[in-house]
């Protein structure tokens, strides 16, 4: 019998699910065991997908993401040279989003806190990744609203739609 097409397998997906939620405050700093600049543009986009390139530090990576749903997206992430990944990001139509990512634990599950700069100034998001859409997990006392379903908090949104334009509409 024929094997089907490779795109029908599913088998070995790599996929994250992910909350996002806004910052409230500074008390999270206290818990931060580690923090880089991040420069990452797409290279192409579409309401269901993305390719990403991305710095941090002195690494670079080239990400394929698919949305499967409102909290989970496969996502493809390879390591490329930083060479590679500068020239990448010049051939961007846009500057690339600047952030300062923050990582840090909070009861037992790892937290990412994303501290924009530039365009995204004054957006601070905290990102936590789950094993399952519906797993618990204790919200830190500085994590307020949910912006999980808020196509505007996508990485990719805030490249093509920078937070700081929301003012003006």
């Amino acid at each position: 019998m024929p094997q089907p097409p490779r795109y029908y397998m599913n088998s070995g997906m790599a996929y994250e699910i992910e909350r996002k939620f806004l910052v409230t405050d500074q008390t999270w700093r206290a818990e931060v065991s580690d923090s880089v600049l991040m420069l990452q543009a797409y290279i192409c986009s579409d309401p269901q997908s993305a390719v990403r390139v991305r710095t941090a530090g002195e690494r670079a990576w080239l990400t394929v993401k698919s949305a499967l749903t409102h909290l989970k997206r496969a996502e493809y992430e390879y390591e490329v040279p930083l060479a590679d990944a500068i020239e990448m990001l010049n051939l961007c139509t846009r500057p690339p989003l600047e952030k300062v990512r923050h990582k840090l634990i909070h009861a037992g599950k790892h937290w990412v806190i994303d501290e924009y700069r530039g365009e995204n100034s004054g957006l601070v998001v905290a990102e936590i990744e789950l094993d399952s859409e519906d797993e618990d997990f204790e919200r830190p006392a500085w994590v307020g609203e949910e912006v999980s379903e808020d196509p505007r908090y996508l990485s990719v949104c805030l490249y093509e739609r920078p937070y700081n334009s929301w003012r003006i509409d």
